[in-house]
């Protein structure tokens, strides 16, 4: 008789490392364990001397590497007793929240900028049951209330100010490290509120400590132009860029991010919305990898830093891909332009596929 391994979630393959009370009850969604994926045509078509690789967390359960960090906060919400979670959320957050409170039986309350929030999400947050409030205002007005309705009602956040968020999601740097043999030179990300640079340093930081790594990487940032506190140096107070998931203006872990930019040796900077639509573009029709907006902000920033040589030949990089393309339809079709029509008949179709070659 076949042994049974079914994958049963990232808390279960890194309980060790997580801080999981014994018998308590696991919340999951079998989270976790995405694809490591190495891009062939981007970097050869480009005479990029670099191996590069792409960990696609837009395949997680709700689409987004939110999962990572949400099992872990409705785990413990449960385990502490409480019979509601709360966020503010540009859209995958609200997913995550939503889906896990209903695995746990849960309510789930989320907060998203009105008019500012892609369809893909906020189509999985009503589904998923999760009472949604859209307020007249945007992601850091929503963190404001969020918090002081989390101080005057027993309700858990699970935005990543939630300690339990980014030890879930400091599991993306293990399974990297496990899947590569070691960590990678260079790590590229999307940042927005920063949890998942900050979550990264961390979960690469504990496999060097204890020598499962030998080195930890060069953590790289990149934010949208219009949404780029760090790169100001202070809080934005109103942020805009087509790549909403990112679209944060002060950011909730700016002490803990900018300690992994200092800490790595690494940097912040900022990408145009048409370098990231591009990118975004490119990652589709030359790898076959269809991400948000925001997840091309890694890959366009690393490109760029390899070409300027600030990346230099030879180097491992890993870019983070945060969230799934299906997630922001609207902005894909808008890319595109509607299909091409031709009438069904066996003459019509030949002749349009012989004009795409």
């Amino acid at each position: 008789m076949a042994t049974n391994t079914r994958y049963l979630g990232l808390i279960d393959r890194y309980r060790s490392r997580l801080p999981v009370k014994d018998g308590c009850r696991i919340i999951s969604l079998c989270e976790g364990d995405t694809p490591l994926i190495q891009l062939h045509n981007i970097p050869r078509n480009r005479g990029l001397d670099v191996e590069i690789y792409v960990k696609f967390d837009g395949l997680n359960p709700t689409g987004s590497f939110k999962d990572r960090g949400m099992t872990m906060a409705v785990t413990q919400a449960v385990s502490d007793g409480s019979q509601a979670v709360i966020c503010a959320s540009t859209g995958n957050t609200s997913a995550a929240a939503a889906a896990y409170a209903a695995r746990a039986g849960i309510r789930a309350f989320v907060l998203i900028p009105e008019g500012k929030i892609a369809y893909g999400k906020l189509a999985q947050a009503m589904m998923l049951n999760a009472t949604v409030l859209q307020i007249r205002g945007n992601f850091d007005d929503g963190m404001s209330l969020v918090k002081e309705v989390a101080s005057e009602t027993p309700v858990t956040i699970v935005n990543s100010i939630n300690p339990y968020r980014l030890q879930g999601q400091k599991t993306a740097a293990f399974e990297i490290v496990d899947a590569l043999g070691d960590a990678p030179d260079y790590h590229c990300l999307p940042v927005g509120n920063a949890g998942n640079i900050s979550a990264y340093w961390m979960g690469y930081s504990e496999y060097f400590d204890d020598s499962t790594a030998s080195h930890r990487p060069v953590m790289a940032g990149y934010q949208a132009a219009g949404a780029a506190p760090f790169i100001a140096g202070h809080p934005i107070d109103n942020p805009d860029t087509v790549a909403t998931a990112i679209r944060i203006g002060n950011p909730q872990s700016w002490d803990k991010a900018k300690a992994a930019e200092k800490e790595s040796g690494g940097w912040f900077d900022a990408i145009s919305d048409e370098e990231i639509l591009a990118t975004q573009r490119m990652l589709a029709g030359e790898e076959g990898i269809f991400a948000e907006p925001a997840s091309a902000t890694s890959v366009a920033g690393a490109i760029r830093d390899i070409k300027s040589g600030r990346i230099p030949s030879g180097s491992r990089i890993v870019c983070t891909l945060t969230g799934n393309g299906l997630k922001d339809p609207d902005i894909a079709i808008e890319q595109c332009g509607k299909p091409q029509i031709v009438d069904a008949t066996l003459g019509a179709v030949e002749s349009a596929i012989a004009s795409a070659f």
